[in-house]
Formats: structure tokens, C-alpha cells, sequence
């Protein structure tokens, strides 16, 4: 490789991780997908991961495409669901080629109230699905695309309010502080989930909002512990999205599944996926439940990983093991691991037990490959068979295929 070219590269990498590492994302408001998103129609579903027909889609993913159709009242029955689809009726697209995610199958649907985070630094918007325990795992029940409804109808609403009365709520100093009080940011948003609720309630308060329809808003809010993991990945996307397409840049910005292929995108390679098959996830199953009734790994929140959190910072959120497996000695040492393939140490996220050293942060194509070691993800474990929830949780690391793709193709773009 010339000397011209490796300075252009390491050029472009500073100027990309700068960005990432300069970003400051804010929460301004919760509106239908319809009203912001990009690219978003009536009768269009987006899901996770790269590109993915209806015929290729694993259980999961179906179960959830069928609920959220529901959700819309485009159809009545599961069956009516399918029709429409097998009709050519419904179009489907990646949440990332929309600045969105979604976490699990990441359906996201027109009238489906998602978070809108501005980078305050750089100007740009992302989008991100809420998380919750039932249709993102599949489940069409009427229980699950009921939470849904009290999600558009009541919560999204009242989040809408309080977040206006608070002049947009600072997604990165959450973060920073919940990584200090046992947090990963990806599979234990648990404290971020309480600071953001107490933030909310405090504010629905002041705004005189009515007791009997506060009452049931902060009742969800204070039990739900996952709900931050919506926010941390809106944060996510809208920090990556500002350092994507600088030429010559070999860093990764999104890490994505849909439950049968992994895919990256890479800054400096414009909007093209590089993907590998999904691979399976090594963790604990909740009682009931075995590897055979897995699914392979899904869902766009990986895009925490890609940022420098979930499982990069596993050393600040020792608590997760049990969730997971593993024991708190690995969870260091992955952390300290994820260094080699990393550009930086990020200052604004420490971890306590590594002496307060920033989190690896910016992954780097040409180390993965050079190294051979993968991004470590933790993540939650889906059932294969459509309308089931969550059955465990675990470890998984995405396939080499993407990497060395990504690689080749962008010693073919840059003619190296």
C-alpha cells in the first residue's frame, strides 16, 4: 500500500472518530413514523438488519411483521396479515436506509410513534423503534399488539410532552452516568431506563397532566427496565450517521441482523452492505427453553456496539453475567480485547473498573481481519417459531465474511 494512500485513510479515520467521539445526541421529540421518517409510506414496514424479502424472513421477524400489521389495522386475522403481504400489498425496507433502528425484528410501521434524536453537533437526525418484551420478538397475540396501542395512544404521547417541556432531554449524559451505575447500554439499560423516567415524570408533573392519565405512564415507566435501550440506540445512529460516508475511511457504522444475515456498512463505502450468515448466540436460556428452539442472532441494536457500548463496555455492568453467562474476569478482559480492533478510547464513556479508561470505540475493518478477533455483542435470544417472546440471552460475535468483504471492497473502490 502506497504512502499516499495510508495517509489519506488515516486522514479520513481521524476525521471520522472525531466525529463519532464530538457528537452530542439529543432527544427532541416522539412522532409517527409517518411525519419524519425519510423514505417512510403508508404501506411500507421496515425492519432490522440488511435487505430481506418476506419469503426469506425467519419466524421471528414474521411474527412480528403479522402483529404490526394488526397494530396499523391493515388486517384483522394473522392470516388476512399474510394475504395482504403474499398480495404484493406491503413494501419492506431496512430501518438503516432510513437513519433508523429497531431492536429484535425492528418492525417499525407508518403510524408507529418512534424517537427522533438530533446530533446537535452535526445537525443530523436518526430514528429509533421503541424497545419492548412482545412484538419484537414475534409476538402477534392480542396482548402484545395491545402494548403497541397504549404505546401510540397514551405513553409516546405523554413522552412527546415532557421531553418539549424539558427542551429536548441529553441522550450522551445519560449515558455517561448510567455506564458508572451498572449499565452496558445494550442488554441492561437499567439505569438509564430510571434516570430517563424520573426526567419524564418530573415534567408531566409540572405540566399539570392529570393523575388518573399519569398514573399509568409512570407505573410503566418505573417498571419498565429495558425502555432506554430505544434511546441508547436513537443515540447510537445518530452518532455513527454523522461519521458515514467520508472517503477513504475504514471505520464501521452500522452492525446489523435480520435473523438470517449479519450486515456492516463501512464510512467509506458509501450504502453498501457487506453481509455474512447470522450466527447463533452462545448464552442462557430461560427455563423451557434450548438452543433448539433458537433463532439466529437479530436486530439492529448492535448499532450500541458499533458506537463503543454494549458489549464493549460488558467490564461497567458486571450484573449482566447472570443474564448472559460468562463471568465478571471475561467481561474485563473482552472489553480490554475490543481495543485491538478499535481507533480510539472514548473520554465522554468511561468504566470504573478499568480505571476510568474510555471505551474501545470506532471499529476498523483492516484490524478485524489483520487481528482475526470479532466485535463481542450481547444481545437477547428470540424463538425461531413466529409467536413466542424473548427466550434468553446471551454472547454472539458476527461473521469474519462481512469484514473480509467489506475489506475487498474497499480495496477495489480505492484501487489498492
Amino acid at each position: 500500500m502506497g504512502n499516499g494512500i495510508k495517509e489519506k485513510i488515516e486522514d479520513a479515520n481521524k476525521k471520522a472518530i472525531d466525529k463519532v467521539l464530538t457528537s452530542n445526541p439529543i432527544l427532541v421529540d416522539v412522532k409517527p413514523a409517518i411525519d419524519v421518517v425519510p423514505g417512510m409510506k403508508k404501506n411500507m414496514i421496515m425492519h432490522a438488519g440488511p435487505p430481506i424479502n418476506w419469503q426469506n424472513m425467519c419466524g421471528p421477524m414474521k411474527g412480528a411483521v403479522m402483529g404490526t400489521l394488526l397494530f396499523e389495522g391493515l388486517a384483522e386475522t394473522k392470516d388476512e396479515a399474510i394475504k395482504i403481504i403474499e398480495n404484493g400489498e406491503i413494501e419492506f425496507s431496512p430501518n438503516h436506509e432510513h437513519h433508523a433502528v429497531g431492536p429484535m425484528a425492528g418492525i417499525t410501521s407508518a403510524s408507529m410513534p418512534i424517537f427522533v434524536v438530533e446530533n446537535e453537533t452535526y445537525g443530523n437526525t436518526a430514528f429509533a423503534r421503541l424497545v419492548e418484551d412482545k412484538v419484537q420478538f414475534g409476538d402477534y397475540g392480542d396482548e402484545a399488539v395491545e402494548g403497541l396501542r397504549f404505546w401510540r395512544d397514551k405513553l409516546s404521547i405523554a413522552i412527546s410532552i415532557a421531553t418539549r417541556k424539558a427542551g429536548g432531554i441529553n441522550l450522551k449524559n445519560i449515558i455517561a452516568k448510567a455506564l458508572y451505575r451498572g449499565d452496558e447500554l445494550h442488554n441492561r439499560p437499567d439505569a438509564g431506563s430510571s434516570m430517563f423516567a424520573n426526567i419524564i415524570i418530573s415534567n408531566l408533573i409540572e405540566t399539570g397532566m392529570d393523575h388518573d392519565e399519569l398514573l399509568p405512564i409512570a407505573k410503566h415507566l418505573s417498571a419498565d427496565e429495558i425502555f432506554f435501550l430505544g434511546l441508547s440506540m436513537g443515540a447510537c445512529k445518530a452518532t455513527m450517521d454523522a461519521a458515514h460516508g467520508i472517503d477513504y475511511s475504514t471505520l464501521v457504522t452500522v452492525m446489523a441482523r435480520n435473523g438470517v444475515e449479519f450486515g456492516i456498512k463501512v464510512s467509506g463505502l458509501g450504502d453498501e452492505w457487506f453481509t455474512g450468515p447470522a450466527s447463533m448466540i452462545d448464552g442462557l436460556y430461560f427455563p423451557g427453553f434450548t438452543a433448539d428452539d433458537a433463532n439466529p442472532d437479530m436486530g439492529d441494536s448492535a448499532i450500541t456496539e458499533t458506537a463503543g457500548l454494549g458489549g464493549f463496555t460488558l467490564a461497567a455492568a458486571p450484573a449482566i453475567i447472570n443474564l448472559v453467562g460468562g463471568t465478571p474476569d471475561e467481561a474485563i478482559k473482552y472489553s480490554k480485547q475490543m481495543q485491538e480492533i478499535t481507533m480510539t478510547k472514548n473520554s465522554g464513556y468511561t468504566i470504573p473498573a478499568l480505571n476510568f479508561e474510555g471505551t474501545a470505540t470506532g471499529i476498523d475493518i483492516r484490524k478485524v481481519v489483520k487481528t482475526g478477533i470479532l466485535p463481542i455483542i450481547d444481545t437477547a435470544m428470540a424463538c425461531k417459531d413466529p409467536g413466542k417472546r424473548m427466550i434468553g440471552a446471551g454472547l454472539v460475535k458476527p461473521p469474519m465474511e462481512s469484514f473480509k468483504k467489506a475489506l475487498h471492497g474497499f480495496a477495489k473502490k480505492y484501487e489498492i
